[in-house]
């Protein structure tokens, strides 16, 4: 067993499964590819989860929390560029773990990635819902709230009660819409999410102009509040934990790495649309970060919208409210999108090594998407987006992602040692101190997480090794070699 566990997939079989694996569509470019990675990533990571972090455990200085998260990311991002280059094929950070660490950390990685992509979607589904649900409202439409809330809610000793709400029907609603999208194929879903990624840099560049000429500097004192007598609140330790909470907004430069089989050029366009999304993303993150909270004191921002009441708190801008607020649906709308469109190519990276059922490999005849996983990731994540709350969630996604993220930098590390006069088009530089900082980095972010966020990832980790030796080990392609 242990053998099998350890196993390795070679760079070479992995080549020719994309020569003779199912074919999908080679039409993606580098800016497409930096598109689907902001599409992924510019969300409720800065439209919600900013004020929640910044409330709660930074201050001002949750534009620190954000460097901090680039940093573990950036790590992480070059690293991924490196093994997109050297192994372009759908399946991200999955396939990379396969042909470096062995099958059984292979399963965990894919394993959470699935938790991180229907994970974040639903979570998405959820900040979405917020937002149209208060547009709605200020046009004269109310909907019951027993169908726009969670049925269960976080309670302060961190377990989950029922609120009394059904589901969160919008939430629901806009999953199934973005998975049909999805399921009819890549180009659509790419220049849909191109036109929404326009609009939404669009809408945050606006923002941080125009709010630029309302900051009080006062309100960025002290930058970082001292601690409170607990951890995470405030000082090093809420820096820290709102990084581990705010990686969350980074989350989606990877799915330029599922989408390598459908790239024109994936050895150059990969890790292109990987680095320039990532630069792109950060730039924007901190300079809102930082606008919104010289707006108004991050002692207000812990709301569902804390961008909204950043302009609240300067009438003469209330022209800019209308546009934010479309601009931040339109921005979760994409990274929904994006999400859904990224989990079932690791499906079928998936089930092409066996262990996951054949279907999931399968290709639409007419539409050519992996379309019986593009349905089935629909349906969990609608059932997530229409039960849980965001903070759940959120936290779900970002613990599976950071651990995903430390198996591809230890993955570098192997195959420069295993496999040093391999070509590769892109090159971590430093490798060895890069590919260990950002094993450190991630890593290490996962223990200011709370501990009931790893106690749902145990469960979820036994549930996926359940599935593995029930049916994974047995049908294995790299056994039967």
């Amino acid at each position: 067993m242990l053998k099998q566990l350890a196993a390795r997939k070679s760079v070479a079989v992995i080549a020719r499964e994309i020569e003779t694996g199912p074919r999908l569509k080679r039409v993606l470019s580098a800016r497409t590819l930096t598109s689907i990675g902001l599409g992924s990533m510019i969300g409720s990571g800065i439209f919600v989860l900013t004020g929640t972090v910044a409330a709660n455990h930074t201050g001002p200085a949750v534009t620190l929390a954000f460097l901090v998260a680039a940093i573990g990311c950036g790590l992480a991002a070059i690293c991924y560029a490196e093994l997109a280059s050297l192994i372009p094929v759908s399946g991200s950070a999955y396939s990379y773990t396969y042909a470096t660490l062995g099958e059984g950390v292979a399963w965990f990685v894919g394993w959470n990635l699935a938790l991180e992509y229907m994970m974040s979607a639903a979570t998405v589904a959820v900040g979405w819902s917020g937002y149209v649900v208060n547009l709605l409202e200020e046009l004269g439409l109310h909907l019951p709230a027993a169908l726009t809330n969670a049925p269960v809610a976080k309670a302060a000793d961190h377990s989950l009660v029922a609120t009394g709400a059904i589901v969160n029907l919008p939430a629901v609603l806009i999953v199934a819409v973005l998975a049909w999208v999805c399921y009819r194929g890549i180009r659509e879903s790419a220049s849909m999410n191109n036109l929404m990624v326009v609009i939404k840099v669009a809408i945050i560049v606006l923002f941080i102009v125009v709010g630029t000429a309302f900051i009080d500097t006062s309100n960025w004192r002290p930058y970082l509040p001292a601690n409170t007598g607990e951890f995470g609140h405030f000082g090093f330790s809420g820096v820290m934990m709102g990084a581990a909470i705010i990686y969350f907004a980074y989350i989606g430069f990877d799915t330029a790495a599922t989408t390598a089989q459908e790239a024109r050029d994936p050895q150059r366009d990969v890790p292109a649309g990987i680095i320039g999304a990532l630069v792109i993303s950060t730039v924007l993150y901190v300079a809102m970060a930082a606008v919104m909270t010289g707006m108004v004191s991050y002692e207000k921002l812990d709301v569902a919208a804390p961008v909204a009441v950043a302009l609240d708190e300067h009438p003469s801008l209330f022209w800019l409210g209308l546009p934010v607020k479309i601009g931040a649906i339109v921005g979760m709308t994409s990274v929904i999108l994006m999400s859904i469109l990224g989990q079932p190519r690791i499906f079928m990276a998936m089930s092409r090594d066996g262990l996951l059922p054949q279907g999931l490999q399968k290709v639409h005849p007419k539409y050519q998407t992996p379309h019986i996983g593009t349905l089935i990731t629909g349906v969990i994540a609608c059932f997530f987006a229409g039960i849980f709350p965001i903070d759940v969630l959120g936290e779900l996604v970002s613990i599976g992602i950071l651990l995903a993220f430390t198996a591809v930098c230890a993955g570098v590390l192997v195959l420069r040692y295993t496999m040093p006069e391999t070509p590769r088009p892109f090159r971590v530089p430093f490798a060895p101190v890069t590919c260990t900082a950002g094993v450190a980095m991630c890593l290490g972010l996962t223990f200011f997480l709370p501990h009931d966020t790893w106690v749902r990832l145990l469960i979820w980790t036994g549930i996926g090794f359940a599935i593995y030796f029930g049916y994974g080990y047995r049908n294995s392609k790299l056994h039967e070699r």
